[in-house]
């Protein structure tokens, strides 16, 4: 049994459940291997199903090691397949987090008679293995590589949009199996929108400009956010620019496992709050990632956990200033036995481009 696998069943016995169902597709993937985009996972101690239809037959054959297939017609409801093996089942998890409202009232339909256990499967994914590490690791790499390529390239009449077709070009040409999360792309006033989305405006001469971007390697993802000026900085960008790299660095400095998430959130805030920027950060300081760009834990004011060897977090405080623009800095990094080791390879001195 896999090690992944071995998580979900000790949940199942430390849940008093005869079964669970698993129907979000990165659970599904994290369990049984199988990547395809239809498919849920029916897991008790007597058996490891896989549900997927006619199109992932011979894929879910060759991901899913150790599983059981059960392929089924595209006009039979997999709800009362599953329901046909579990006759014996009388409580039964389900993820309350990933299924709809109408989905979870036709499954109670179709398997009738039980008693129904919310689970959340996602925090089995905190704490990650040498493998997912190692895959985090290139699709950081992938990044780091891309925006390289991209940095020459960036000049004066380039739109944002342009500049986001680049980057996103570089990662694929890398090796990426697609992007962690719509890129984002903002220059000049517009950086000041943490999720700011690219649009036709031109990059001007002072303008900073927040790279906000993530490659996909083999279902993992990265992230990485990098600002950047056109031309010279003047005192107030560099200012505001400095800010948040000390508040990052503050931030990394103590990452180690036994510190709770939410302190390592005040280290950065803190710094923030103490340069008279405070109101102008008004979000966490970083997130787990995974095979979801954001997952558990939280660096965040109201998150308790501890930090264990094997999380991977981003660390990325900012500063946003409306109407004049913003910055943030953002890297990937692994927790270890006694501190954290930085994954993102792409410098954090103030990069000031040929405009």
């Amino acid at each position: 049994m896999n090690k992944h696998l071995e998580k979900a069943f000790n949940l199942l016995d430390e849940s008093q459940l005869d079964c669970m169902i698993v129907t979000d597709l990165r659970n599904v993937r994290y369990l049984s291997g199988f990547s395809g985009s239809a498919g849920l996972l029916l897991l008790s101690r007597g058996k490891t199903l896989l549900y997927t239809d006619f199109r992932y037959a011979e894929q879910a054959e060759r991901q899913a090691e150790g599983f059981t297939m059960r392929v089924h017609a595209g006009d039979v409801d997999v709800f009362e397949a599953v329901g046909a093996e579990i006759s014996g089942c009388r409580t039964i998890g389900f993820e309350e987090k990933h299924i709809t409202v109408e989905n979870f009232e036709r499954m109670k339909r179709k398997i009738t008679g039980k008693n129904w256990c919310a689970l959340n499967l996602d925090d089995l994914r905190m704490v990650k293995d040498n493998g997912e590490i190692s895959l985090i690791e290139t699709a950081v790499n992938i990044a780091d590589k891309a925006f390289a390529r991209l940095l020459p390239k960036l000049c004066a009449g380039m739109t944002e949009i342009e500049a986001v077709a680049w980057l996103e070009f570089y990662m694929r040409q890398l090796g990426a199996d697609g992007t962690s999360f719509n890129t984002i792309v903002a220059s000049g006033a517009r950086s000041s929108l943490p999720h700011g989305q690219p649009t036709e405006k031109k990059l001007a001469a002072g303008d900073f400009i927040t790279f906000d971007f993530g490659a996909v390697y083999q279902g993992y993802c990265s992230d990485i956010t990098r600002t950047v000026i056109l031309g010279k900085a003047d005192s107030r960008q560099r200012l505001i620019y400095d800010t948040v790299l000390s508040a990052q660095l503050a931030a990394i400095s103590v990452l180690k496992p036994g510190v709770a998430c939410k302190a390592v959130d005040e280290k950065a805030r803190a710094i923030i709050k103490e340069a008279g920027y405070g109101e102008c950060f008004g979000h966490g300081t970083g997130h787990s990632l995974g095979l979801a760009i954001h997952e558990n834990p939280r660096l965040s004011q109201t998150c308790d956990v501890i930090l264990r060897a094997g999380m991977v977090v981003t660390v990325e405080p900012g500063i946003y200033i409306p109407s004049w623009g913003g910055v943030r800095i953002e890297d990937v990094a692994v927790i270890t036995d006694d501190g954290a080791r930085i994954l993102t390879a792409t410098g954090k001195e103030l990069l000031e481009l040929a405009a």
